[in-house]
């Protein structure tokens, strides 16, 4: 049930990400300088609530060094009964500094699972009969 619902978290992740790869690929730019997704997710350790888990995240300087320089946010969702949900849109060099930034500043805090990702939807919107998309 719960992974399930980790999936459909992603799907609905996906339903609201600008088309960022798509344009990649449509300006031609190389590989090189190409961009992923990431999404992130800082389960809460329920063992601690919210005052004691800002607590270790703060001390841990999670504010100061997260996202890495050259890293930018494409949402953050709060998954109640979960934890947090972040999309990351970075350079493929970053994905070190990414996991080391999490490990360094948001384990005890949180467990975290991270899950390379890709915007489905605009190769699916052309299939759909109703083709409304939700855009921030």
């Amino acid at each position: 049930m719960k992974n399930a619902l980790l999936t459909a978290l992603v799907v609905l992740c996906f339903s609201t990400l600008s088309n960022a790869q798509s344009s990649t690929y449509e300006s031609g730019e190389s590989q090189e300088t190409e961009k992923l997704l990431l999404t992130i997710f800082l389960k809460h350790d329920q063992s601690m609530n919210l005052e004691e888990i800002e607590k270790v995240r703060s001390n841990q300087g999670f504010y100061k060094n997260f996202p890495p320089e050259g890293v930018s946010v494409v949402n953050w969702y709060v998954v109640m009964g979960i934890g947090q949900m972040i999309v990351l849109e970075l350079p493929a060099s970053k994905l070190r500094e990414v996991n080391l930034a999490i490990e360094k500043t948001a384990w005890k805090a949180f467990r975290s699972e991270i899950y390379p990702t890709y915007d489905l939807y605009p190769l699916i919107e052309q299939k759909l009969d109703n083709k409304s998309k939700v855009s921030y």
